[in-house]
């Protein structure tokens, strides 16, 4: 993924924005990690189904998770939605 650029949609930078600073940072590194090894065993990534259909997750920390899609654009990095489990899927 590397040379991949990222985009976010309007909800993932609200939901973003309301992640503490820490976490914002924690994110940041995360983020990095997944465009150097997308299947780095830390990010513990996957693909979805149901509401996220055919978009990936990773693991943030134990309870945040990612949403991306990284299928519309060979050269883009879409990320859909940033929070924890319960939000994102409940």
């Amino acid at each position: 993924m590397q040379g991949k650029r990222t985009t976010t949609t309007k909800n993932f930078s609200k939901q973003f924005k309301r992640l503490s600073p820490k976490l914002q940072r924690i994110f940041a590194v995360r983020l990095q990690l997944f465009l150097d090894s997308p299947f780095d065993d830390r990010l513990r990534t996957h693909k979805l189904s149901g509401k996220y259909d055919g978009r990936g997750s990773f693991n943030v920390t134990g309870d945040i998770r990612a949403i991306f899609d990284d299928e519309a654009d060979e050269h883009v990095l879409i990320l859909v939605a940033i929070g924890t489990h319960s939000e994102l899927y409940g």
